[in-house]
């Protein structure tokens, strides 16, 4: 059985992703969320089972994803701990908040996998970091790869470089959502209308993403290549350049890592 302490958006996505790639079934997954109306959501999309507490979900599941905001998880892990045995596996989706944190607060040895997707996984397109206790087996660690790569791609890094993932790709994002909201509202200012705008500057960069990942290129050499002498292109990277384009994307990344190690 798996289960979901918190139903949420991310929660969502998770179970969304595991049902459609046959990883579990509506009888195998239980979850709670103190909001009646998440609960109710979830049971209506997804057809699986409410428990009455966080306990009761830990009690029946063996794998247990902690899908809270970090500043709610401590008083999660406090309710629940007493629950937890040895087989317990727990998947904590938390930014900032380290292995040996909730092993603390669990106060015995527990199994974790610590994990950092982002909101992509909402349309199965998400890209996940995740780092594993000593205590997780390598056929635990591969049932919840199963799980995280149900709603996206899943990477193991070592648990010191969470706080990079998500600065380059849980919080990523919010800096492209920014930038195709810029390459729309200068294409309305140039006369196009805002439904095209939007279209034409998504499938721009989810094409350009693609293009970067199927062919293997570094993401110079592809910007290379649409740079013509003299075009218009080279124009508009003289601009980005001399703007501060690169710095500005570096040092609001190193501002977003700075805050998850502070989380």
């Amino acid at each position: 059985m798996t289960g979901f302490i918190g139903l949420g958006n991310m929660a969502q996505a998770i179970i969304g992703g595991i049902l459609a790639e046959g990883v579990a079934s509506e009888g195998d997954i239980i979850g709670y969320d103190p909001a009646p109306a998440q609960r109710n959501l979830a049971a209506e999309k997804y057809s699986i089972a409410i428990a009455d507490s966080n306990q009761s979900v830990i009690k029946q599941a063996g794998t247990v994803i902690l899908a809270v905001k970090p500043q709610v998880l401590q008083a999660v892990i406090k309710e629940i701990a007493p629950c937890v045995t040895e087989d317990t596996l727990l998947i904590s989706i938390a930014p900032g908040k380290s292995i040996e944190w909730i092993t603390k607060l669990c106060g015995k040895p527990v199994k974790i996998i610590r994990c950092m997707p982002n909101t992509p996984a909402l349309v199965g397109a998400g890209m996940t970091g995740y780092c594993v206790s000593d205590a997780v087996t390598e056929e635990e660690k591969n049932n919840a790869l199963a799980i995280l790569r149900a709603f996206g791609k899943a990477e193991e890094i070592p648990e010191h470089l969470m706080a990079a993932v998500t600065s380059v790709s849980g919080s990523a994002p919010a800096y492209v959502f920014i930038l195709i909201e810029a390459m729309a509202d200068q294409a309305v200012a140039d006369g196009m209308s805002r439904p095209q705008a939007y279209a034409f500057a998504a499938q721009a960069v989810m094409g350009s993403a693609k293009m970067m990942l199927e062919t293997g290129k570094h993401p110079g050499e592809l910007k290379d290549m649409v740079c013509s002498p003299a075009g218009t292109t080279i124009e508009a990277v003289k601009v980005l350049e001399r703007e501060g384009f690169r710095a500005a994307i570096q040092d609001a990344m190193e501002a977003c890592t700075i805050k998850a190690e502070a989380m």
